[in-house]
């Protein structure tokens, strides 16, 4: 294991303990219950995803007759010093919470991998995993032959074009959730099922009547369990798990790739503004007569990490690398439309390295993407 998987290993190794740096985050005091939400309370609340929901609430109660009130809302209970005698250090706001994993008043992990009552939508219903998107690529240079130590694994040389067009497609379900938080209102595990595809079609390339070049499908099992601790410079690690992925491109020999992984995941976050994740893998082991890419943990390693900066309301950074020889994916999005209901993005992608598909493993390329994307739907 390289130096990146050591680190990230020994780091998430000790996910759920509460070390001598870490301590559990303070709970907030126990809420009280308010019938009407006004517009002076939503001004004082810090973050701007807070303050947006909440006078999104208060909008759409100035439509609504008192008693349309929702009768048991959820509470949002901020501390804060006073600004004068008038005005209390805790202040109670009612916000109501149909939004569910939708409610911008819980953080962006919360509301992602639905780490608490008020932040979840239930089960079996379906939510983006990795962003549908749709996308122009131009690589550097054209696809190269590929290859790999298998036994009758190296392809035949084709006239593919570097442009291609480049579809991603991603869902999940919540099959369980309570397995070991049972009925805890601040802590909500869940198990999940997720399906991601990604193809590259050659779209503009007559002289092969246009086909889809790769397409890589990548099934899994993930189990996501809640943390809520303090970390230094203001971080707090969320949330920790396990996973079972499968990933293949369902292509006959000699194009045929795959392989399995067991996973384990945390992420941590900084308010609103700034989210690490992460993975460490193991790869389950194949015989040699089954096994398509006996390299691949060499190119593709056995960890990757993801970082995320909220620019501010409509634009988003991000980086991913992963270990082995490397690779790493630059992203920026930008909202379009409303920045409170909107999940459409423009999507810019700049990617350098080995991976960027499956049957590209252990071929270097860098990949400049253009398109549009769906995020957290």
């Amino acid at each position: 294991m390289n130096t990146q998987a050591s680190f990230l290993a020994a780091f998430f190794a000790g996910l759920g303990a509460t070390g001598a740096w870490a301590q559990p985050a303070d709970k907030p005091p126990s809420p009280l219950s308010e019938s009407q939400l006004t517009w002076q309370q939503c001004q004082k609340l810090a973050g701007n995803d807070a303050r947006l929901a909440c006078f999104d609430r208060w909008a759409q109660q100035q439509t609504l007759p008192a008693t349309a009130v929702p009768a048991s809302p959820t509470v949002l209970v901020e501390t804060m010093p006073p600004v004068d005698a008038t005005v209390p250090a805790t202040r109670v706001v009612t916000i109501t919470s149909e939004d569910g994993c939708r409610d911008r008043q819980y953080s962006h992990l919360s509301r992602f991998w639905e780490l608490e009552e008020g932040s979840s939508c239930g089960t079996f219903g379906f939510r983006g995993y990795r962003p549908l998107s749709v996308g122009l690529g131009v690589a550097a240079n054209e696809p190269e032959t590929p290859t790999s130590p298998a036994p009758n694994h190296t392809g035949e040389d084709r006239p593919y074009q570097a442009q291609d067009m480049r579809i991603g497609l991603s869902l999940r379900t919540k099959l369980a959730q309570g397995i070991l938080t049972g009925d805890d209102p601040s802590k909500k595990d869940g198990l999940w099922f997720a399906y991601s595809q990604f193809s590259t079609w050659q779209v503009f390339n007559s002289e092969l009547s246009r086909p889809f070049r790769t397409t890589d499908h990548e099934p899994e099992v993930i189990y996501s369990y809640p943390l809520d601790y303090k970390l230094p410079w203001g971080w707090r690690l969320r949330y920790t798990g396990l996973g079972l992925v499968h990933q293949s491109n369902g292509q006959d020999e000699p194009y045929s790739r795959s392989w399995n992984r067991v996973y384990l995941m945390g992420g941590i976050e900084m308010g609103d503004k700034f989210v690490i994740t992460g993975r460490v893998w193991k790869r389950i082991s194949e015989n040699a007569a089954n096994d398509d890419n006996p390299d691949i943990t060499k190119y593709l390693g056995n960890a990757d990490v993801k970082a995320a900066w909220q620019v501010d309301r409509f634009n988003q950074l991000g980086v991913q690398v992963h270990g082995g020889k490397g690779a790493i994916r630059l992203e920026w999005l930008k909202v379009i439309g409303d920045p409170v209901r909107s999940n459409l993005r423009f999507q810019t992608q700049l990617f350098y390295g080995y991976g960027d598909t499956l049957v590209d493993y252990n071929r270097k390329r860098t990949v400049f993407t253009i398109g549009l994307a769906l995020v957290d739907f």
